[in-house]
């Protein structure tokens, strides 16, 4: 008999962490391979551990709700299986499904730490570079901080709330009396005090990784924003007037969101800047166009991937933005729909939207939002007034990577695809 590890997986190119929504089994439960183990939630996708081992289930070691780094164990089994064979088998499974390199593998990894391990630490007033980490490469897990806790509450937290309250008394005594019993009313008044009549709804596991991720791109990314109108109206004519023969051939609608989508690809063949990442101390410019795409359900918002987008005709960027859209709304996404985004194309038009600022979709570098299509005068160069088809397209960027000159480029390059749309010169096929 030899007890066996289950790690957590990544389940996403940019995955660093999941969190475990529920488990499938319990102490003593027996597994076959491949059995799930339990429901993963990350901020990419929710998906079912399998087991790697045929055996009991010994130890559940990562609790419900809580979230665990890529690598991590997450519970172990007791199986009778070749132990040394067995390990190596899932190295190389966890090789094949991370990105990251046995280099990287074996270099500290003391500062970067957990949503877990960091709300621990904020909880209990730690300084994490006094805690010794056990993970992998050395870094520091919730068991090692909970560790510390158990250990050194008496000492370390007397010492730190000694520290904060003569802090506490410095700052006090540089304001008048007034603005101390307004700062002393705010800090004893709740941060939200619910009425009657007020609904309180739990936040779900996919809320939470939404929430994270978000919260993520904003702290982390200095988002700049730009925006261009756009005169689509020959766009507009011609698909008005093949969307029906289209339907009736193909089977599926063809909307406007295909030929944004496509010109959106070609730019990016011409300004490659806008398909990159921030990777600390450098920058990664993406070979192949992936374009992320959102789609919401009712509950959340998920950003499925048209890979290699620039090979795509319009027709089959059409296709599979439906195949995805039906995915979505069926719950048949698979991690591999969610991975290797390299650019976000938002499509806000489509609730009514005609300006926003998009949240960039991290790591990526930009976002557009591509909002809605609307018929507005304009004065024509011959100074008589038309009713044209306008549209606004958004861009947020990473202002790390990108500058406004080449993100002017890029929209310019994109608005003067799309006016040159038409029946004469465009072909969806």
């Amino acid at each position: 008999m030899s007890v066996e590890k289950i790690l957590m997986p990544q389940l996403g190119e940019s995955v660093t962490e999941g969190t475990i929504n529920q488990w499938l089994v319990s102490v003593g439960t027996k597994v076959n391979k491949y059995d799930p183990l339990a429901e993963i939630i990350t901020d990419k996708v929710t998906a079912e551990v399998p087991s790697s081992f045929t055996g009991i289930i010994k130890e559940i070691i990562a609790q419900e709700g809580e979230t665990i780094t890529v690598g991590e164990i997450i519970c172990t089994i007791e199986t009778e299986e070749n132990s040394t064979e067995v390990e190596q088998m899932e190295v190389t499974d966890l090789q094949e499904n991370s990105d990251t390199s046995e280099k990287e593998i074996r270099t500290p990894q003391k500062q970067r730490y957990s949503p877990a391990v960091l709300r621990l630490s904020q909880e209990h007033d730690i300084d994490l570079s006094k805690i010794t980490g056990t993970g992998r490469g050395g870094r520091i897990t919730r068991k090692d901080v909970l560790n510390y806790i158990a250990n050194n509450k008496s000492t370390d937290i007397e010492q730190e709330t000694t520290t904060h309250q003569e802090n506490s008394i410095q700052q006090l005594s540089q304001v008048n009396e007034k603005d101390s019993l307004a700062k002393q009313k705010t800090k004893s008044e709740p941060l939200h005090n619910p009425t009657s009549g007020d609904i309180e709804i739990p936040v779900s596991g996919i809320r939470r990784a939404i929430a994270t991720n978000m919260k993520k791109s904003k702290q982390e990314i200095p988002h700049a924003w730009m925006m261009v109108e756009v005169d689509v109206t020959n766009l507009v004519q011609y698909r008005d007037s093949i969307k029906n023969e289209f339907l009736q051939k193909e089977g599926f609608k063809l909307t406007y969101f295909p030929f944004f989508v496509k010109a959106v690809a070609q730019a990016l063949k011409e300004f490659p800047q806008l398909n990159s990442m921030w990777a600390g101390e450098k920058i990664i410019q993406k070979k192949d166009i992936n374009l992320s795409i959102a789609v919401a359900d009712e509950d959340a918002l998920y950003t499925p991937v048209l890979k290699h987008a620039d090979e795509k005709t319009i027709k089959g960027i059409a296709r599979e933005i439906s195949e995805l859209t039906q995915k979505v709304r069926t719950g048949k996404l698979s991690p591999d729909d969610l991975q290797g985004g390299t650019f976000t194309v938002n499509n806000t038009g489509s609730f009514g939207s005609v300006q926003s600022m998009g949240v960039i979709n991290y790591p990526q570098a930009a976002i557009l939002q591509v909002e809605s299509i609307v018929k507005r005068p304009v004065v024509m160069e011959n100074g008589m007034i038309a009713v044209r088809d306008k549209v606004n397209l958004c861009l947020s960027l990473d202002h790390r990577v990108l500058d406004g000159l080449i993100c002017g480029k890029f929209l310019k390059r994109v608005k003067e695809i799309l006016e040159n749309m038409s029946q004469e010169n465009t072909n969806i096929y």
